[in-house]
Formats: C-alpha cells, structure tokens, sequence
C-alpha cells in the first residue's frame, strides 16, 4: 500500500537529575559538595532513507518517545546522555511542524535529516555550589509527514491511456495492468535506460476533468509530479474509450495549469499512445495538426516506438 502522508506524536527525553551528594572522610566532616550533572535527553531526530518508498510505517506506529538521561551520581560523575531516537523517512519527505504549519526540512538526499524535538538538558549537580536541579523536559510536538515521489519523469494522462503499460515496457517497474480505469491507484516509480543514461520515471494514477481540485483524488496524484524535471504526456490516440484524443490532451493540460504554473512549464514529450488500434492513423493526423509540436507515435502494448520515444525523454531530462 502506498501512503504519503502521516501524523506523529514526537517526545524527546527529559534531562537527567542532577546529583545532590557529598564527600566525608576521616578529615572531611562537614563534607565537599560532589553532586555530578545529570545526563541530556535523547533527541528524536527525522532522517531520509533511500530505502523506503512509502510511509505506510506511520499508520501504526505513531508515537516515539526518547528516553531521559541518566542522573548524576557522587564524585562528580555526569549522568549518561540517552541515545537519540532515529525515525527514518523516505527520500522526498517534507517535514512540518503541526502547531506552526512552518517546514522543518525538505528531506530529499540520503542521509539528510532534522532535529524535531531536542532532549532535556541534565540537571546541575551540587559541585557546582549550589543545591542540585532537576533536568529541563525534552520537547513535545505532533509532526506531519509528507511525501512528494523523487522522479526525473512524470507519466500523466487519461486513466486507461496505457501508461501502467508503458512503465512496464520501458523500465523495471511491474504496476497492475487491467483494461479498466483507475487500475493505478497510487503512484509507481521505475528505472528506465536509453543509450546514454538511466533516468527514473513514475507512473502517475489516471487524472480527469476537476482533478487539480481534488476530483478522483487528483490533487493527492498531482502533487507527485512537483518534483520531476520532465513530463510524458500520454494520450490515447485510437479514441477507444470514446473520448477525442485531442480534448483529452486539453483537459489534461488545464489540469496541470490549474493546479500549478510551473507544473504546467514542465518540459512535455507528448506521446500518442494505441497507434496499433484501427482509427489511431487517422486521429493522429488531425491531432498534429492541431498541436502542432513534436509527437510520438507508439503501441506501448506491441512495444513499438519505445526507443525514440526514451530516447527524447533522456535528452529532456
């Protein structure tokens, strides 16, 4: 199951006490003040991980709580610092402050993270002179988590136009194919190769008019093309569907203006897709000259076309 949003209730660890104790001996009676300080809490730390692709973790396991550090002791030993908590995220994940609504960290190369609540510090201890403290609580917050896909190419069309179709014949993904609409239900990332260089490619849920509003979940899918560098806008040339090739390549790019202007300045591969369905000849000649740009004709099914078409996005990306 893909999930790219989560809520979580963070704590960090309460500083440690601080250690109220004295040194006696034989010729030490009223004694020396040796109380140690008390040990930091633990921090809890969001960090990005290559590995994960979904957030799905956080559907069940919401809350983490550091743990306190250690209390002081005699002869002036610190309390030890408690281990910070390490929540990973994938890359991609942007991390805000719930309270605020303020961005804490764009999380998008491995290995980035953010503190997002930071450990107590340890309490005095009474070598200091003083009489010893306790330690300052650790922070508190609810964090929300949200996840925008790490893609170099977006795939985005009519649902059924053969997108599922055309990740699976171009790069390693395996989405569900079905002769259906709405088979993708969440967003699918693979690796294609041209000749010259591999790029990363996401296959997008089918978007239809209203999407950039939220209709048919489009603004949940939109959200996942923020970040890539290119556009495949695929449209199902035959008509089979009943739909007119050309109207669905307007519908969809007033999606993508409606829901974001730089979205919609993406750099776009137009791609007609089903040229092996009687009728697509025909719609395509019609369809040029409307557009009027650069178009490839493929049958993402009989895998026909592929390699010029890759090839363009390579050069794009």
């Amino acid at each position: 199951m893909f999930i790219d949003g989560a809520k979580i209730n963070v704590r960090a660890g309460s500083g440690g006490r601080g250690c109220q104790s004295f040194y006696r001996d034989k010729y030490q009676r009223t004694g020396i003040a040796d109380g140690g300080d008390g040990g930091k809490g633990a921090d809890v730390i969001i960090r990005a991980d290559r590995n994960l692709l979904t957030l799905l973790d956080f559907q069940h396991h919401r809350h983490f709580f550091g743990a306190s550090g250690g209390m002081g002791s005699g002869n002036q030993k610190k309390g030890r610092g408690a281990e910070d908590v390490i929540v990973r995220v994938p890359l991609g994940t942007i991390v805000k402050d719930s309270a605020t609504g303020s961005v804490l960290r764009d999380l998008d190369l491995d290995g980035e993270q953010v503190i997002v609540a930071r450990g107590g510090r340890g309490g005095s201890g009474n070598m200091h002179r003083e009489e010893a403290t306790p330690g300052e609580p650790g922070e508190e917050k609810i964090i929300l988590l949200d996840l925008k896909l790490l893609a170099d190419v977006g795939v985005v069309g009519f649902p059924n136009a053969g997108k599922s179709t055309l990740i699976r014949a171009v790069s390693n993904a395996h989405p569900k194919v079905a002769a259906y609409p709405f088979t993708t239900l969440a967003p699918i990332l693979g690796v294609a190769q041209s000749k010259h260089r591999k790029f990363v490619i996401a296959d997008i849920p089918g978007l239809i008019p209203g999407a950039s509003e939220g209709r048919g979940l489009g603004d949940k899918f939109l959200k996942h093309i923020e970040r890539t560098k290119v556009l495949i806008h695929l449209v199902d040339i035959s008509g089979f569907e009943g739909r007119d090739p050309l109207e669905d390549y307007k519908n969809i790019n007033l999606e993508l203006k409606n829901y974001s202007k730089e979205v919609f300045r993406k750099p776009q591969v137009i791609c007609a897709n089903k040229m092996d369905l009687a009728g697509a000849a025909d719609n395509l000649e019609r369809f040029k000259k409307a557009v009027r740009r650069k178009i490839y004709p493929i049958s993402a099914l009989n895998k026909e076309g592929l390699e010029e078409l890759v090839d363009a996005v390579a050069k794009k990306v």
